[in-house]
């Protein structure tokens, strides 16, 4: 089973292999888990960098393959821009938000809250409604403080697999990726942006942390919404 077969050091992986070689390695994780899932194997797609990766690494494995997206009402005009072209150009990404009421202005007195509503909340849906058996996402543990201990495969849920092709590689080989096959990217990275989140919560960052600019000023600055660290199947609300 695809959960038993990466055991290797992510952190010598990561120093250790060269672009081309992640490619290929982010490659084979793909086709293994789509050769044992198939329809059942879907694309968490955020609309950032590394989701565009994702969806192209995923497209080169297979046309037939899903995604969805989890969008909110906070998030910037140009994100919802590309929203619109990347469903335009693939119906095979389905969009999932909660449109409930919220109180007002939750992100700034709530933000764990609001993020657990707007975005857990969808996503947990999106899994059940497209009988998701595998998750394909974007995260890489070079990304910031909060995500180097994740693993290429992992199963939070019992019963959901989540697959993380790219964790090893670095931001300098996203965009190369992105460059030398010609991926359209959110329009927000030509502004200076390193991180993709909702408008209220998301600054211009400088450092090597790259997900510095999310949520400054609480106490999830550089953290995480929720999504890669609570349960999406087995949970009690």
């Amino acid at each position: 089973m695809l959960i038993d077969e990466v055991t290797e050091s992510v952190a010598e992986l990561v120093e250790g292999l060269h672009f081309a070689e992640k490619v290929a390695r982010s490659l084979a994780l793909i086709e293994r888990a789509y050769k044992e899932f198939g329809d059942k194997l879907v694309v968490a797609n955020s609309l950032g960098k590394d989701s565009s990766v994702i969806w192209h690494l995923a497209k080169r494995v297979s046309p037939k393959i899903r995604g969805f997206i989890v969008t909110t009402r906070f998030k910037p005009p140009e994100t919802k821009k590309f929203m619109a072209e990347e469903v335009s150009r693939y119906p095979e990404l389905q969009i999932f938000s909660n449109d409930g009421e919220i109180p007002d202005k939750l992100y700034a007195t709530d933000p764990d809250k609001c993020c657990e509503l707007l975005k857990v909340e969808p996503i947990r849906r999106a899994v059940k409604e497209m009988d998701v058996g595998c998750w394909v996402t974007g995260l890489r543990c070079t990304e910031g403080r909060t995500r180097t201990e994740y693993k290429e495969i992992e199963e939070m849920d019992k019963g959901l697999i989540k697959l993380n092709p790219i964790l090893l590689w670095y931001e300098r080989e996203v965009w190369q990726y992105l460059a030398l096959h010609g991926v359209d990217v959110n329009p927000l990275y030509l502004k200076g942006y390193r991180s993709l989140g909702c408008e209220p919560c998301t600054r211009i960052a400088q450092g090597k942390d790259e997900r510095a600019g999310r949520w400054i000023g609480t106490s999830k600055c550089g953290g995480e919404c929720g999504i890669h660290t609570r349960p999406l199947l087995n949970y009690q609300i």
